[in-house]
């Protein structure tokens, strides 16, 4: 039932005042704060101004301190109550051998009587969650610690507390935003489409048909780079959030290779295979071509970048196909997937993201899926501390030992040379990257440049391509009145690749970079 006339006003008076008056002038608490009823307001009403205060980003929960018995957290504001303070007590209530503890969690001056916070605790062997509405002191009661490594953890670093800083109503509004992404559907497209447009600026401008080149191979060589952006289904969301935190403007990639017989082939990391694995393979362009233009359900849009002369000549056609037949059915490069994008302490974390957040982030999948935790990530995090086989709570254990911190873990540089469990571990562009070192292309500075820390971004940087237009084929970008410097092969909207092949490569090269939206600003010769 929708609330009556005099109750529709009322709110939208509210409504009005509120957006019309500043926030130092409310000094009065109403008995609800506007935004806490917007949903009794008409859906045509109320979702546009939702829409515009809440987003996808909004899930990400904020660290706003960590509860230890030496000393309390201090006052944070949160998205209700104003003012907040935690401390940990702890005790032995059960008779264990490590004893457990209570968290308090005082909470007041809220801005209505209608509203709630929500908040994450974490420690790296327990995630729990919980909701207040009422000014007052709140518990949390942890009964017993899993270890003495746990109790030594809480009592030195304390309990993590993570607040959901768009409250019970923005979560909700984050959650219905995030849920399409990862739909194959045309709503899934168009809200990667706007999460792309409102959190990197993409613009995803409208070609002219057709949206599939028709495409002579014979224009095509050794080397040629393929970037592909995908924008519906499980892909296209997983995509969208690895462009917005990277700041590329392709998801995927794969490179081209011609055998001695003039056979074009396509070597990529990531193909699915007959058991639904995510594998390297080295395949036919017509079978790959065939897929990506009739079978591949996430709308893909494609680019094929080619290299310059002078490079291309460069190109060790026989190093490249020994590499690639060496790779040829071994896993994706899950471990070393999201340090490319991590190389400082808090340059590459979009707000409100941070290393706290990670860290619980990993937690709780090292909860849910612990396979799936030890190949992304607890491997990894291994190598950088010189120890094998600890789980993520002793990683985080032995980090808080040794005096340091996990930001500054998850930023130590991926080494090429690095064997993992099921051998080398090259994602997409890592893959491709790895093959250009073994074919040259990085030479003389080859054995200074580990390929595994780059994004996409960094790899379609690379002063590699070509940039004569009038060397590019005849059928590039046929039929569209925009001339961009490469040729786009496939897809609705132009694609864009901001700060294509302008950098040469250098040693230690994007190990320290920073990349935050919107403008991703680069440091000089990180």
């Amino acid at each position: 039932m929708e609330p009556s006339f005099s109750l529709k006003t009322l709110l939208t008076f509210s409504l009005f005042l509120f957006f019309i008056t500043p926030q130092s002038s409310l000094a009065l608490k109403l008995p609800f704060h506007p935004q806490d009823l917007l949903p009794l307001l008409p859906r045509q009403v109320s979702w546009p101004i939702l829409n515009r205060l809440n987003g996808a980003i909004d899930l990400l929960p904020t660290f706003v301190g960590a509860a230890s018995a030496s000393n309390d957290t201090g006052d944070w504001k949160g998205a209700c109550f104003y003012e907040n303070r935690a401390w940990m007590e702890f005790h032995n209530k059960t008779g264990s051998e490590f004893g457990g503890g209570t968290l308090h969690l005082e909470v007041s001056e809220a801005h209505s009587w209608t509203c709630m916070d929500i908040y994450v605790f974490a420690t790296p062997y327990h995630v729990t969650w919980d909701y207040y509405l009422l000014s007052r002191e709140h518990t949390l009661e942890f009964k017993e610690w899993e270890s003495k490594a746990e109790y030594e953890y809480v009592k030195n670093r304390g309990v993590s507390i993570f607040l959901m800083h768009a409250g019970m109503l923005g979560t909700l509004q984050a959650l219905w935003d995030v849920f399409p992404l990862f739909t194959n559907t045309g709503w899934g497209e168009s809200s990667n489409i706007g999460f792309l447009k409102k959190h990197m600026g993409a613009t995803f401008e409208q070609r002219p048909q057709p949206w599939a080149t028709n495409i002579s191979v014979d224009d095509i060589h050794s080397g040629d780079f393929l970037v592909l952006s995908k924008i519906r289904g499980r892909w296209g969301g997983f995509e969208t959030l690895e462009k917005w935190v990277s700041g590329a403007y392709a998801g995927h990639s794969a490179v081209c290779l011609r055998d001695s017989e003039g056979k074009l082939w396509v070597g990529e990391s990531g193909n699915e295979n007959e058991q639904g694995e995510d594998v390297i393979a080295v395949l036919p362009w017509d079978e790959w071509w065939e897929y990506e233009l009739n079978k591949d359900n996430s709308n893909p849009h494609i680019a094929l970048l080619p290299l310059h002369p002078d490079v291309r000549a460069k190109f060790n056609e026989t190093a490249a196909w020994e590499y690639a037949l060496s790779m040829n059915g071994r896993p994706y490069g899950y471990h070393n997937l999201i340090f490319s994008w991590i190389d400082t302490l808090d340059g590459n974390y979009p707000p409100p993201l941070d290393a706290h957040v990670v860290a619980s982030f990993m937690t709780v999948w090292n909860h849910i899926q612990p396979e799936y935790a030890a190949n992304m990530w607890n491997e990894a995090l291994n190598k950088r501390l010189g120890t094998q086989g600890l789980d993520l709570p002793d990683i985080l254990v032995e980090v808080e030992k040794r005096g340091s911190s996990f930001g500054k873990l998850l930023s130590v540089p991926e080494q090429d040379d690095w064997l993992y469990t099921d051998g080398k571990s090259t994602s997409c562009v890592a893959f491709v990257l790895e093959m250009y070192k073994e074919a040259g292309l990085f030479d003389p500075i080859a054995s200074s440049v580990q390929v595994t820390e780059f994004t996409i971004k960094d790899a379609y940087t690379l002063r590699f391509f070509e940039n004569n237009s009038s060397r590019l084929p005849k059928w590039c970008n046929d039929g569209d009145d925009v001339k961009l410097p490469f040729c786009q092969i496939k897809g609705k909207y132009r694609m864009e690749l901001p700060e294509y092949n302008i950098m040469d490569p250098y040693p230690h090269m994007n190990e320290r970079c920073p990349s935050l939206p919107p403008k991703y600003f680069r440091t000089q010769s990180c």
